[in-house]
């Protein structure tokens, strides 16, 4: 099995480069908290590495899955960063989420040292991670995607080239705008429900089996109603993202009003103090107001 290194091991990263080592792949570790990546190397085998450098010497595939566009730039373009220790013919799959401008700017610069790049942002939140469900969007060469579906589908149920670099990221936007309204909306309906009188699970239990149904429905209304908001993606994430996707949509003179809402209602969340609630909390803004 190929070598291959994996950067980043926060919620998401951990449970996925846990799958690889599962799957036979010699795995070597870097996260900048070096604990974890030494609990990673307890739990699961391989080795760790004290830099994405060293991570990435004599690996055939590099993974990475860290916070932001800067996060990226760091462990991949720094003085010590993966791109540094990367042979040719290696191939960069960036499962962070950012701007569809950072992934052209690394597929560029792997191109220069003669390696590949994939931006290949997830979804599937912490559950898919743990459980290999996750689904990936990808940006990139279809030869180089072609070479890295064994690794992908050591932790995904689904994938898909969606165009040149940059269309992972693109395509992981217009999934986070339909999440961000979906949840705001079903908020809504459960706080109107409430209000109503109604009991919100018996209503669930009916129109989810009709035209209302949504993931975000069948797996977080219980939750919701139950003001407990410890599953998942964080809040924090989700600013960041959203304000990702306004950004494109600047650049593209694209109208997003309910995304721009959506944004300012996480915002309030966060200054709630919650912003290391899951993204469903914003049924607990809607509570909160007078």
């Amino acid at each position: 099995m190929s070598r291959v290194a994996f950067i980043g091991l926060g919620v998401m990263g951990y449970p996925m480069a846990g799958h690889l080592a599962a799957a036979g792949y010699q795995v070597t570790v870097y996260n900048r908290t070096p604990e974890k990546a030494k609990n990673w190397v307890a739990e699961y085998g391989g080795q760790k590495a004290d830099t994405p450098r060293e991570a990435a010497e004599n690996a055939a595939f590099v993974l990475t899955c860290v916070g932001n566009d800067d996060d990226l730039r760091s462990v991949v373009l720094g003085a010590n960063g993966a791109l540094t220790g990367m042979s040719q013919g290696a191939v960069l799959i960036d499962h962070t989420t950012t701007s569809a401008e950072v992934a052209r700017e690394l597929a560029a610069a792997c191109t220069d040292k003669g390696c590949a790049m994939l931006d290949a942002p997830v979804s599937g939140g912490e559950a898919g991670a743990v459980n290999g469900a996750l689904t990936v969007m990808v940006g990139g060469d279809k030869t180089i995607f072609e070479e890295a579906a064994p690794l992908i589908d050591c932790f995904a149920h689904a994938r898909r080239l969606m165009g040149p670099s940059g269309a992972g990221q693109l395509t992981k936007m217009v999934n986070q705008i339909c999440i961000g309204g979906l949840v705001q909306g079903l908020s809504e309906a459960l706080h109107f429900a409430d209000k109503a009188g109604l009991d919100g699970k018996a209503v669930i239990d009916v129109i989810s089996k009709g035209a209302a149904q949504s993931w975000q429905m069948e797996n977080r209304f219980e939750s919701m109603i139950d003001d407990e908001f410890d599953f998942g993606f964080a809040v924090d994430w989700m600013v960041k993202d959203l304000g990702i996707c306004l950004d494109e949509a600047t650049r593209n003179e694209v109208s997003l009003p309910v995304t721009e809402l959506v944004k300012t209602y996480y915002e309030e969340v966060q200054a709630m103090g919650g912003g290391r609630w899951d993204t469903s909390s914003l049924i607990r803004r809607l509570r909160a107001l007078k």
